[in-house]
């Protein structure tokens, strides 16, 4: 989505109040699917895949929505299982974005992932190949987490 202010259209920049989005988790084969952000914020950062929940959808609905969107991907989401904030300042001090994200359980259903929408690549990223990507240190923590005390984790790969 572009992120000019129009009149009906989704303010993304200097919002007025936070936007909710999610993020889907997909494991698959001891993997797990990642994209590059080609747009801020986090541009050029690996994440989990998602964006923002439209008037009238479920979390669930946005996040098959998105995953398909950015990826190509068709997926079957399930209920939240990490909530975080993403707040970013400008120069200036004001708030430039403000996401209140919550990540949903997924389950990969099918097709051949490709970059889409406002995802610069995708793909499926093996725990050894964590710490080589440029992650935020909350989705670093949390996959790794699960990758190292998946007994523990909230679901199964």
């Amino acid at each position: 989505m572009d992120h000019k202010n129009q009149i009906g259209a989704l303010k993304t920049i200097y919002p007025e109040r936070p936007l909710v989005a999610v993020g889907a988790v997909v494991f698959h084969q001891n993997h797990v699917l990642l994209v590059k952000r080609a747009k801020p914020p986090s541009q050029g950062k690996w994440s989990i895949p998602g964006g923002v929940v439209n008037l009238g959808e479920t979390l669930q609905e946005a996040a098959e929505r998105e995953i398909l969107e950015e990826t190509g991907l068709f997926v079957k989401a399930g209920d939240p299982i990490f909530a975080f904030d993403v707040v970013e300042h400008d120069d200036d001090g004001r708030i430039r974005f403000h996401y209140v994200i919550v990540d949903l359980m997924a389950v990969y259903v099918r097709g051949d992932p490709h970059a889409g929408d406002d995802a610069k690549e995708v793909r499926w990223v093996s725990p050894e190949d964590l710490p080589l990507l440029d992650l935020s240190e909350k989705t670093r923590q949390f996959l790794a987490d699960h990758f190292n005390h998946p007994e523990n984790s909230s679901f199964q790969a």
